[in-house]
């Protein structure tokens, strides 16, 4: 599957959360990890390694070009990371106090509930993500009883943010589509490369997580870079470089790291991913649940979402009193 399309899903629909406001849809544990990032040092590839022997002993080991063109559709669900309890609260209590929610009853609300030993744990939400080529994806998130989704259609997008008491319609943002359009389809971004118009650089061998990996640049056809780790040993990606993110008012790398590969009707698909932030000891996992290959899906499904009603109905108003009876 697409890694550049999961973990650019993936921040969308979380990391938002973590934000100064609930928004949602941005994956071994904090400082050791974020030891292990800064230890991390590139040393020149083994005298003989080619970049085609890389990318050639990589596309077999996620299954071959002909398996990978077979897939016509996917379906993924699991669970993902939302942040600590306390920013989630937050969140929920907004989604739950409907349209007339304020930040400062939300916040007073999540004051209590910060408190709490749950509070510092992180929240996993349900979610579901469908894909077609050429280029259509859905996702879903369960959260506090509603439902965000995320459709594109091969050329627009839109998002619905119930959680955040928007249930009309909004459409990607200019930075939104373009990652879109960017995107790898269904297979993974290094399938076909060259006929995709991207460029592929070796840039020398790290660590990653105590094994020998073969660090590549790949250029895509727009000009934007995303750096990719092959294991020296088993040739899958077990690291790849995320989406930046804002923190501190700079902009911070992100890496994700991707486990737990599993075949999947002659395809490897990663079950495990988790992404570790520049400056940040903590990290987020997504857990793959279900993966589904060439499932039926409809073209309607990825069609833009109908607006929502809000999850809280409004409170019923009390019945007239009977009248009195005649003595």
């Amino acid at each position: 599957m697409s890694q550049f399309h999961i973990h650019k899903t993936f921040y969308q629909a979380v990391l938002p959360m973590r934000s100064k406001a609930p928004w949602f849809m941005s994956i071994l544990a904090g400082a050791c990890l974020a030891q292990a990032l800064a230890a991390a040092g590139t040393t020149a590839p083994p005298a003989g390694v080619s970049i085609t022997q890389i990318v050639d002993k990589h596309i077999a080991a996620r299954g071959g070009v002909k398996a990978w063109h077979a897939v016509q559709t996917l379906s993924v669900s699991g669970k993902l990371d939302a942040g600590p309890g306390d920013s989630v609260e937050r969140s929920i209590t907004m989604a739950r106090q409907g349209a007339g929610a304020t930040g400062k009853r939300a916040q007073r609300a999540a004051a209590v509930d910060a408190a709490k030993p749950t509070a510092t744990r992180q929240v996993q939400l349900p979610f579901r993500l469908e894909m077609k080529r050429p280029r259509m994806s859905r996702m879903e998130i369960d959260f506090a009883g509603k439902t965000a989704v995320q459709v594109y259609d091969g050329r627009s997008g839109w998002k619905l943010r119930p959680y955040l008491n928007r249930d009309d319609v909004e459409p990607f943002t200019a930075e939104e589509a373009k990652s879109e359009e960017a995107k790898a389809d269904l297979e993974p971004p290094l399938v076909d490369y060259a006929t995709k118009g991207s460029q592929i650089a070796l840039e020398g061998q790290e660590q990653v997580e105590g094994h020998n990996a073969y660090k590549l640049k790949l250029t895509l056809k727009n000009g934007d870079v995303q750096h990719i780790w092959i294991d020296a040993h088993s040739f899958l990606d077990v690291k790849v470089e995320g989406l930046p993110r804002r923190m501190d008012g700079k902009m911070r790398s992100v890496w994700i790291y991707q486990r737990d590969f599993r075949s999947v009707q002659g395809v490897m698909v990663p079950y495990l991913y988790e992404s570790a932030n520049e400056g940040s000891p903590q990290t987020h996992k997504m857990v793959v649940e279900s993966v589904a290959v060439n499932p039926t899906l409809d073209d309607a499904r990825f069609a833009k979402p109908r607006v929502l009603v809000a999850a809280t109905p409004p409170a019923a108003r009390p019945a007239p009193p009977a009248p009195a009876k005649k003595p």
